[in-house]
Formats: structure tokens, C-alpha cells, sequence
């Protein structure tokens, strides 16, 4: 595996890839890998020749006082795994290759990014789908993988492909979790062992109110409930828990068409997220 840090080094050895026709898939990540990150990656060797995967910590995602500084980086053993899995370029650059001095373009993506994740973090997706767009440029993948853990962010890089008329294939890749049911997460590293065991109570709110829905509570009361035992069990607070159309994440409030339950809460200093699919049927 090469571990790449220039664009010019970049471009020669995908040119090196593409020589026989091959189709390159890209994995985005901002490295602290874990097997939610490995499950991306092995997707991706399934839907391609010859696999990048990125490792950069976007600053412009992080909102003033958000965890920048303190975020995991491991990037030794991080390229260990990749190269394991058979990763081809390991894609590292550093800050000034992807924000050069006098760096001035802002991509913001409307409608999906506004509510959920977007409202509680201001800015949040403009700095996703900047730095995602980059990647796509120095990278010209055939398909990019994506994790459905954080399906917002999935919903807006699908919509900007869509809008700027990327050749890129978007496939989200089904969340991974630990055999407790906790989905996995770099963040996760945070928790202490207490707040790693209340943590559990965030997917369980997710699956009970999903039951409640198909049994025909009202959505209101079931996202309600949602909340109370997510409160209930060690977390600070609750940014949202919400039902939302899976296309749009326009919220519902009732099950008629394919959905996502989502929620974000804040258990001692780490702010967690989750979310599962239904549907009516």
C-alpha cells in the first residue's frame, strides 16, 4: 500500500491503477478506524479493481467548540489495517494540501442538510460537502462508500453528486455494531466504562419506538417516550430524536413510506449518534 500525502504523487499512481481499465472505489475516512470503517472498505473491494481510502481530520466540520483537537489519531495503526484489508493508496494530505493559503469556496448543500445534524451543528454539512467534493476531485473514484450510521451526511453527498452531475456511484454501507447493539464509532473512545454501558439505552429508544410506530402509536408519543428513556439513562441531553423520510428527511408523522428513525444525544462530553430504517410494510 502507498501512503500519499502530495496531489501530483496522487494523480501519478491513480494513473498507474487506471492503466488497465480498472475501476477505483474511494473510502473516506477521518481515520481512528474501526470495523464499521473495515466493512466500508471491504465493500468497496467488492465493487472495485483497486481501492483509496483517505484518512484527513476535516477542521471545517467542527463546529468552535466541538472536539478538534482532542478527535483520535492513529494513523500508524490505522494504515497496519488498511493495508491488511488490501487497500492500494493510502491518501493522507496534509492540512495545506487540502486548504492551501488563500483557500476561499464554501459548497453548501440546502433542503437535506437544514434540519437534524444541521441544525444542531451550524456549518457542519458546508464543511463536509467541501471537503468530500475535494476528495472526489483528487481522487475521481468510480464509486464512494459511505457509512448509513450517519445518514444525513449520506443524504447530502448523494444530493451534491446529483446536483453537480458526478460520475461517482454513492453506496451507503448498513451501520455496524458491537454485539451489545451500540453502533460503531470513533467517538465511542470517549466514553467512559459507565457511559459505554448507558450509552446502550440510544439504540434501544431507536427499536422501541420503532415498535411502538408499527403497532400504531402516534409518532409524536412514541418519539417522546424515545426521549424520556434516552434521558433516562445517563445522557445529558437530546438533540433531536426524530422520524424522517428516508429520501428527503423531510419529518413524518406517520409511517407511510420508507423512513429513518434518527437521534443524537449527549452522554458525559461525547455526543453520539444513531438511526434505523422503516417502512410501512
Amino acid at each position: 500500500m502507498q501512503i500519499l500525502r502530495d496531489i501530483p504523487a496522487l494523480r501519478t499512481a491513480l494513473s498507474r491503477l487506471r492503466a488497465d481499465g480498472g475501476r477505483i472505489a474511494l473510502v473516506p475516512t477521518m481515520g481512528a478506524l474501526h470495523d464499521g470503517h473495515m466493512a466500508l472498505v471491504m465493500e468497496a473491494r467488492r465493487q472495485a479493481d483497486h481501492v483509496v481510502a483517505s484518512i484527513f481530520v476535516n477542521p471545517r466540520q467542527f463546529g468552535p467548540n466541538e472536539d478538534l483537537a482532542a478527535y483520535p489519531r492513529r494513523e500508524a495503526s490505522d494504515s497496519r489495517m488498511l493495508a491488511d484489508a488490501g487497500v492500494a493508496i493510502l491518501w493522507a494530505p496534509p492540512i495545506d494540501v487540502m486548504y492551501p493559503p488563500g483557500f476561499a469556496s464554501n459548497l453548501s448543500i440546502w433542503g437535506v442538510s437544514e434540519g437534524l445534524d444541521g441544525a444542531a451543528r451550524p456549518g457542519h454539512f458546508d464543511g463536509v460537502a467541501t471537503v468530500v467534493a475535494k476528495l472526489f476531485n483528487q481522487v475521481a473514484p468510480d464509486v464512494a462508500l459511505f457509512g448509513e450510521k450517519d445518514f444525513q451526511q449520506l443524504a447530502v453527498i448523494r444530493r451534491m453528486v446529483a446536483d453537480l452531475d458526478m460520475a461517482i456511484s454513492i453506496v451507503g454501507v448498513p451501520t455496524q455494531r458491537a454485539e451489545d447493539g451500540l453502533a460503531l464509532s470513533s467517538r465511542n473512545a470517549y466514553l467512559t466504562k459507565q457511559e459505554r454501558k448507558d450509552a446502550l439505552a440510544l439504540p434501544r429508544a431507536l427499536g422501541e419506538a420503532a415498535r411502538q410506530i408499527g403497532r400504531g402509536v402516534a409518532v409524536r408519543d412514541a418519539l417522546e417516550a424515545a426521549e424520556a428513556l434516552i434521558l433516562g439513562h445517563g445522557f445529558a441531553s437530546v438533540d433531536y430524536v426524530a422520524l424522517c423520510d428516508a429520501a428527503t428527511l423531510r419529518p413524518m408523522d406517520r409511517l407511510d413510506r420508507p423512513a429513518r428513525l434518527l437521534a443524537a444525544a449527549r452522554i458525559g462530553g461525547t455526543r453520539l449518534i444513531d438511526n434505523i430504517a422503516l417502512d410501512p410494510a
